[in-house]
């Protein structure tokens, strides 16, 4: 049963992509987004994840078949006004070394000539709703903690209020501790701000706690499409294989819970 056309946010049609024309990083794929998702896609290093990622965008282009956003291909969006709908962010954050946090978050308000006045009230509101305190505003990226420079990513990303979010491993560098706690901070972001996300991970914990579906891909494929309880549940052997590399007992798999 296919998704109605007003429930999809992105759709990708029989996808392939290929590293200067010969190299296929990605294979036929064909998956839908649902408005308000969070659809992660997980996969080993190497897989085609982030590929997936930047054909959203149009930080490349498919070689075969069409992405579309909001019902209309990448390749008929002027390309400004595509990213400008959609928050990107990244593992490395890419904060601006020269910029302190306040016109960081700001940035893409100020290129789209926003009141000064209303960029201020924006760069507050989102410093409290990622868990800032409103006194770094005036710190630059160097003199704050990893866990900060994330949040002020996710904050930046945030702050034009685009209905799509790109999320590329954001978490995967942080120690443990800090990881858990932004994987709980944003889960209670995604519930307030029903955003549509599409999130890249290898670790098959942070699928399970922080999608709504899961898609695997393995050398560029889509393997397997599933919610995270029917994820534990799956016989697929790919699916097994990955739930048994991270070690899940079985009698856990069966309650469908991490």
């Amino acid at each position: 049963m296919t998704d109605p056309a007003d429930n999809v946010a992105v759709e990708f049609r029989n996808v392939s992509y290929h590293l200067n024309g010969t190299r296929e990083l990605l294979h036929n794929v064909s998956i839908t987004v649902r408005r308000g998702e969070t659809l992660v896609l997980l996969g080993r290093s190497g897989s085609g994840k982030t590929t997936t990622l930047k054909l959203i965008n149009h930080l490349l282009e498919p070689s075969e078949g069409e992405i579309l956003v909001n019902g209309q291909s990448t390749r008929e969006w002027d390309v400004i006004r595509l990213r400008r709908m959609i928050g990107y962010v990244i593992q490395e954050v890419g904060l601006f070394p020269h910029f302190n946090v306040a016109r960081n978050i700001g940035l893409v308000p100020q290129i789209e000539d926003w009141p000064v006045s209303r960029i201020q009230q924006r760069v507050e509101e989102l410093m409290q709703l990622v868990g800032l305190d409103r006194q770094l505003a005036s710190r630059y990226p160097r003199e704050l903690s990893g866990g900060q420079r994330q949040r002020v990513g996710v904050a930046r990303a945030l702050a034009a209020d685009p209905p799509i979010l790109l999320m590329d491993e954001p978490f995967g560098a942080l120690d443990p501790i800090t990881r858990a706690e932004l994987q709980r901070e944003f889960l209670a972001l995604q519930k307030r701000l029903q955003k549509t996300v599409v999130f890249v991970t290898h670790d098959l914990r942070e699928a399970l706690l922080l999608g709504t579906r899961i898609a695997l891909i393995e050398s560029g494929r889509l393997v397997a499409l599933h919610t995270p309880e029917e994820f534990l549940y799956s016989k697929e052997a790919m699916v097994a294989a990955y739930v048994d590399a991270f070690g899940f007992e079985s009698d856990l798999r069966k309650r469908g819970q991490p």
